[in-house]
């Protein structure tokens, strides 16, 4: 194998593992909506919920956990009374949203084709 094809087979296999990466990283049902409600500011878990209709607490809060894990978000303790958390998008998040656009763009676009397919005349 030459050294042009090594370089090529190395350069597909990392495409492909940082390709999983951000899959995997923005997988779960819930997380990029929950990137979302936080693109305008801090929130607290009870409003993140309250924003996100459906969400049972348990999946939010691993799915909380996971987006920090990933350096997406920022969790901070607010030493009130009662103490209160809230989280944040940390500056990292700000390459999500170039692909979240994207997605928003190819969810449009493919509900128009749907639709209009829809309207096409059956083939007989």
């Amino acid at each position: 194998m030459s050294t042009t094809q090594l370089q090529q087979e190395r350069d597909c296999r990392e495409r492909r593992l940082a390709l999983h990466d951000a899959i995997e990283i923005l997988a779960g049902k819930w997380r990029v909506f929950i990137l979302c409600a936080l693109q305008d500011g801090s929130r607290r878990f009870s409003d993140l919920e309250a924003q996100l209709p459906g969400i049972r607490p348990k999946v939010l809060a691993a799915d909380l956990k996971t987006l920090e894990e990933h350096l997406l978000i920022s969790r901070q303790v607010n030493h009130t009374r009662p103490v209160t958390v809230s989280y944040g998008l940390t500056p990292h998040a700000r390459h999500i949203w170039p692909l979240v656009d994207a997605l928003v763009g190819f969810g449009l676009e493919h509900r128009r084709s749907v639709k209009a397919g829809m309207k096409a005349p059956v083939p007989v």
